[in-house]
């Protein structure tokens, strides 16, 4: 079976999909996700939504580190936990993302899907672009020209310990 990729923040319900996939995996079968880490090093979506609530602070309800509890790791273990599995590991996974300008980081933020941005296309032109000065003020005194952050996802995982029921 296919790990669930990313998508667990999304499921509407979680503990029922989990204990389906727990009573649906051969006996020691692997169970195992990721989720971003958008509350911490997930670096390129978490100091876009902190930039956009310096300027809005309503956009904070929208800020994907608060919205989706399971990117820090005890909520996670807890709801692999909760699924009948036991010995639960989490684990950083850490990938270098490389932009070669601010304009390579900003250019997807002007797509309209997924919250950021979504939330991005939602301003008017004056505030969609204070907020790209904020997100290149702090980006480029920090890197120079090119910016180089950190896209961290949470894997979880165990072996399930039951036969199937």
């Amino acid at each position: 079976m296919e790990p669930p990729r990313l998508v667990l923040n999304f499921v509407p319900d979680l503990p029922g999909a989990l204990a389906e996939i727990a009573r649906v995996a051969v006996p020691r079968g692997t169970i195992a996700a990721y989720v971003w880490d958008y509350a911490g090093k997930m670096e390129l979506i978490r100091l876009f939504w902190d930039a956009a609530v310096e300027l809005d602070p309503e956009a904070a309800k929208l800020h994907e580190g608060a919205r989706f509890p399971l990117c820090n790791p005890t909520p996670l273990r807890a709801a692999f936990e909760r699924a009948g599995l036991t010995d639960v590991d989490v684990e950083a996974i850490d990938v270098k993302a490389d932009f070669g300008s601010f304009e390579d980081y900003w250019a997807p933020f002007l797509g309209g899907q997924v919250p950021a941005p979504a939330y991005a296309m939602s301003l008017s032109e004056t505030d969609r672009s204070r907020l790209q000065e904020k997100l290149e003020s702090k980006l480029t005194s920090r890197a120079g020209s090119a910016i180089s952050l950190t896209a961290r996802a949470r894997g979880v995982g165990r072996a399930q310990d039951t036969p199937n029921a």
